[in-house]
């Protein structure tokens, strides 16, 4: 009876042993299963308006591709060399398993797999390669926890796009478009049996490494799916008897299009919240805006080391361009060597020099009804408030108009016409075009800013000018894509007003005119084009200098271009300023223009008023005397002097007379004038001065001739 007990209780003992382990193998797979890893990293891409690829992000190169788009012979390939049970077994194959493990027991060690296709993907998702006891446990226990949440389909669809096949590629579809320059959909038996043969040992079989091995093994699967029944012999013979037929694909990353890679980076994150690691794995698209011609004309300029002076090696640059209408970042130069990741200088704060120039002063103080174009403003050395400011070249008009002092890039103008705005009032600009400073001082004028500005800023601020006083928010991404190809975000942008259409053009026209006449006339461009320079004095060493840019637009694009070194020291620093950086940008322009023509002027709209040509006074004015018989003794004296080409030019006649002479008349656009009524008893003199209607000036006078009166 004790006999029976014992034997009973034992019995009790393993049933329970054993209902507890078939529980742990049952439901322990739920513990090894991390609900995030059935989601694949799927490799995000960048592109073009047109689909081409310029960048790929990625932990594992992996385009995914659905079920029902792969062929079945593709995967009856899979399944038939893989797992020939795959739709029988619930996540293990018993038989399988069995014969495995006699082989290892005989062997005694572990040598022989007997993984099912459900066995392998819970390996490559969730557990390591070691052929351990344990691990083989836990990837059973795995196994059968996937059969009972997902579908036979869902299980083969992971697989297929989990697996890896050498070459750095994951997923069928990848190594489909990488071996064979094709989608999945479109592999045929031959190439479909040759992906599938290499599953067991993608780099033993690899058809670029291991070409005769990897035909030797494609016939193989080839073999087993006649044995399997999928295929006929017929199909078979056909299929071997042709050749790998291999198309190989190797992604060549693009150098030049590696500084606006960055850019985008940065701007998904900062935008849109979509961190680089996610990028990596979240399958996204990202179609971008840039312009690739535009950036290789920029990039292949930037390998020209005479744009770039310096008295040692490592001088750098930066080049951004935005197309003017939409605010699209059409190109982006970082660096002259860039690579992702590196120090990427459009988005780097330099000080701007005399490019801040229109923005923070001129353009703010003709918004206000007393500063306009042709208005005359302080021209000579000065101290304001303990802070002196000199011109570059140290010469002085005493007074010079608001366009002259811009076109000649004056300092002093421009600091005492910031001073009488009031800084308060510039920053307001400023902080509306998205350039805050800190700086309080009268230093904001010239650009010596504490923290600078970056190339992309300067460029942004400028585009108001051409576009009707209305600034618009730079954008690299014109949409991104989920990795089920659904549209989540859509590059908007933000304007705003800023300056009144009348005072953008004005400032259009002045920087036009600091094209062609002045301090931006290096270079060589015919068609429209406007822009400012700007040059920062070295700190360590005198006369030379430490930044130059160029700040330039046309009806179509608004450039920024920097120069300079990136550490400036007593043994860094540009060898010439910035006509460099105008040289630059005006060649980008001609081979942008040589591909696709661009405006030869800039079409003034129709709600504002042209600004006229600034006029010229003529000097050394010969004027002459005569005059004809008027009857009972009276004369008409006549005045006659050298001609102007400018019609516009008023000219004031003065008789002179004991203390204060007196004007008797004035003409516009004539030389002569005629004095009625002379008597001939008695004489005066007289003399002309020409006036410019504009500025409100007069000019040289002529020489004194004498008339009867």
């Amino acid at each position: 009876m004790k006999k029976l007990k014992w034997l009973l209780l034992s019995f009790v003992f393993v049933l329970a042993l054993g209902a507890i382990g078939y529980g742990v193998i049952l439901f322990g797979g739920a513990l090894i299963v991390d609900e995030e890893g059935l989601t694949l990293d799927v490799t995000t891409t960048i592109e073009t308006s047109d689909g081409t690829v310029i960048g790929k992000l990625y932990e594992e190169n992996r385009i995914p591709i659905a079920l029902e788009a792969i062929p079945e012979h593709v995967q009856e390939a899979f399944i038939a060399v893989e797992d020939r049970r795959f739709y029988d077994h619930s996540g293990v194959d018993f038989i399988s398993v069995v014969r495995a493990v006699y082989r290892d027991i005989i062997a005694m060690a572990k040598v022989e797999g007997a993984s099912t296709i459900t066995q392998q993907l819970a390996k490559n998702l969730f557990l390591t390669n070691d052929k351990t006891w344990l691990r083989k446990t836990k990837e059973v226990m795995a196994a059968i926890h996937l059969e009972r949440n997902l579908s036979k389909n869902e299980i083969l669809e992971l697989y297929l796009n989990e697996i890896y096949f050498g070459q750095g590629v994951y997923g069928l579809e990848a190594a489909s478009q990488k071996f064979f320059n094709k989608s999945a959909e479109d592999l045929t038996l031959s190439e479909g049996t040759l992906l599938a043969g290499m599953a067991k040992a993608p780099n033993g079989y690899s058809p670029i490494d291991h070409p005769e091995k990897a035909e030797n093994r494609r016939n193989v699967v080839l073999q087993v799916m006649e044995d399997t029944g999928n295929i006929s012999a017929e199909e078979r013979l056909e299929a071997q008897g042709k050749t790998l037929g291999l198309d190989v694909q190797e992604y060549e990353p693009k150098p030049w299009a590696a500084s606006y890679i960055d850019l985008v980076l940065k701007e998904a994150e900062d935008k849109y919240h979509i961190s680089v690691d996610e990028l990596q794995r979240g399958g996204y698209r990202l179609e971008v805006n840039i312009n690739p011609r535009i950036q290789q004309i920029a990039y292949d300029k930037f390998q020209n080391e005479d744009y770039f002076p310096g008295n040692t090696e490592g001088a750098e640059g930066a080049f951004v361009m935005l197309e003017q209408n939409s605010g699209k970042v059409a190109a982006a130069l970082g660096g002259r060597d860039y690579k992702i990741g590196d120090l990427n200088r459009v988005m780097v704060k330099r000080q701007p020099g005399s490019t801040i120039k229109p923005v923070a002063v001129y353009g703010p103080a003709m918004m206000q009804e007393a500063y306009q174009p042709y208005t005359l403003i302080p021209d000579q050395e000065m101290e304001i408030d303990g802070y002196t400011t000199t011109n570059y070249d140290d010469q002085y008009n005493g007074a010079v108009t608001i366009y002259d002092a811009l076109v000649e890039s004056k300092n002093a103008p421009t600091v005492w016409l910031l001073n009488d705005i009031g800084i308060p009032y510039a920053k307001d600009y400023l902080n509306k075009l998205n350039l805050p400073v800190e700086d309080e001082g009268l230093a904001i004028g010239l650009g010596g800013l504490s923290e600078g500005l970056t190339p992309l800023q300067m460029a942004e601020s400028y585009r108001p000018f051409a576009n009707g006083g209305k600034t618009i928010e730079a954008l690299t991404i014109d949409q991104i894509y989920n990795r089920e190809d659904e549209v989540i975000h859509e590059g908007e942008t933000n304007t705003a007003d800023v300056f009144s259409p009348q005072v953008a053009w004005n400032m259009t026209t002045i920087l036009s005119d600091a094209v062609t006449e002045g301090t931006g006339g290096a270079g060589d461009y015919t068609k429209a084009l406007a822009g400012k320079t700007g040059t920062t004095q070295h700190p360590h060493v005198d006369g030379v200098a430490k930044d130059a840019w160029f700040i330039g637009f046309t009806p179509e694009y608004v450039s920024a271009a920097w120069i300079g070194y990136d550490t400036s020291d007593e043994n860094h620093y540009l060898t010439a300023g910035s006509e460099m950086p105008t040289r630059l940008t005006k060649n980008i322009l001609s081979e942008i223009d040589k591909q696709k023509s661009l405006a030869s002027s800039f079409d003034k709209p129709k709600n504002v008023t042209a600004l006229p040509e600034p006029i010229d006074l003529p000097e050394n004015i010969t004027l002459h005397g005569s005059y004809s018989f008027a009857g009972f003794s009276l004369f008409n004296g006549k005045l006659e002097w050298t001609e102007a080409e400018d019609d516009r030019i008023v000219y004031r006649i003065y008789r002179e007379e004991e203390g204060i002479d007196e004007r008797i008349g004035e003409v516009e656009g004539e030389n002569e004038f005629t004095i009625d009524r002379l008597q001939i008893f008695g004489s005066s003199s007289y003399y002309v001065v020409p006036y410019d209607p504009l500025t409100k000036l007069e000019g040289q006078r002529s020489n004194t001739v004498e008339l009867p009166t």
